[in-house]
């Protein structure tokens, strides 16, 4: 993902983990991980995101 962000920055990266450690979503958001979700997650609040993501770029 850090690759990605350095080719496209404008697309916005989504992390979604079963882990549970604090540095992981430190290193994620430092990097350009626009969003660190947790599994297990339901997908109303998936879609949420997402949504949320879109709208955030559309007015960039």
């Amino acid at each position: 993902s850090a690759e990605l962000i350095k080719i496209r920055p404008d697309i916005p990266i989504i992390l979604w983990t079963g882990g549970s450690e604090t540095f992981l979503e430190e290193k994620a958001v430092s990097i350009g991980i626009k969003c660190f979700l947790y599994k297990p997650i339901l997908m109303k609040d998936l879609s949420q995101n997402i949504y949320e993501l879109l709208e955030e770029n559309r007015g960039k």
